[in-house]
């Protein structure tokens, strides 16, 4: 009973946010697929404390802590799952902020590059770097509030709480690739210059919004990963872990490293397929 009424909220929320705005010119293209994500956010919280209340048992729940044994019930979980859902929110807005032309980063940008190749990576790299600010900080204020009321079972939910609308971001990303595809189609097929204006448009305004998705696959990511190292932890029953041995800090070493490598090979890809 209770997934056939989590199936039938989760339909009537995907309705009501793919109906909540009748696109009929070019401006609302890029304001609907936004606000299907905010709108699909608030809805999901009301759903997400009624799976809260439902489906975890009634006396709580009981975790190991540093201080001895943590105890959680299900407005614990419904907070931390709440704090992921806000969370992935606040991160696509600013993923958005700071790669759509709409906002004023990145038409500053555009009119460095006018100045040069130089201007453009300098300001380029240093908007890349800025644009981690408020996504960190929120993934962060996420890790405290979840581990403060139920450990790193908190730290999963709120992973499960940004995941909670993946399904409209993913739209949302995927968007951008299907719309380029039909410029192409129209292209190749000698359509008519109105149609090849319509698609234009819609390809726009995907380019803007696909960065949205990526924002919560990192933040979500992050989550995750930091979940599976508690469940590790707590199966290894470590204790401490000491960073001035050799192993280890070798090992800290290298890990620091492994993002720059795997990036410089994703780099030297897109160079080579571009050629």
């Amino acid at each position: 009973m209770i997934s056939a009424a989590g199936i039938l909220v989760g339909i009537v929320t995907s309705f009501i946010s793919t109906h909540i705005v009748t696109v009929d010119e070019k401006k609302k293209v890029e304001f609907s697929l936004k606000l299907q994500l905010v709108v699909s956010s608030l809805l999901m919280i009301p759903c997400l404390y009624f799976c809260a209340v439902m489906c975890l048992p009634a006396k709580g729940l009981e975790f190991p802590n540093v201080e001895g044994v943590i105890k959680v019930n299900s407005l614990h979980c419904f907070i931390c799952t709440v704090t992921g859902l806000l969370s992935g929110l606040c991160i696509g807005w600013m993923t958005e902020y700071y790669t759509s032309y709409t906002y004023v980063p990145v038409r500053n940008l555009a009119n460095a590059c006018t100045n040069g190749p130089a201007p453009n990576v300098i300001l380029g790299l240093a908007l890349g770097y800025r644009s981690t600010l408020v996504p960190v900080f929120c993934i962060a204020g996420s890790i405290f509030t979840s581990f403060t009321l139920a450990n790193m079972f908190g730290i999963s939910l709120a992973a499960l709480g940004m995941l909670s609308t993946l399904t409209t971001a993913l739209t949302i990303d995927g968007f951008g690739p299907i719309s380029d595809n039909a410029g192409g189609i129209v292209e190749i097929s000698d359509a008519n210059d109105w149609a090849r204006q319509r698609t234009d448009a819609l390809d726009a305004a995907g380019n803007t919004t696909a960065a949205i998705g990526k924002g919560f696959a990192i933040g979500s990511a992050c989550l995750v990963g930091l979940a599976l190292f508690g469940a590790f932890v707590s199966r290894s029953v470590m204790v401490t872990v000491n960073i001035l041995g050799p192993l280890e800090f070798s090992g800290l070493i290298i890990g620091a490293m492994l993002p720059y490598a795997f990036s410089a090979m994703t780099m030297e890809a897109v160079g080579n397929a571009a050629f």
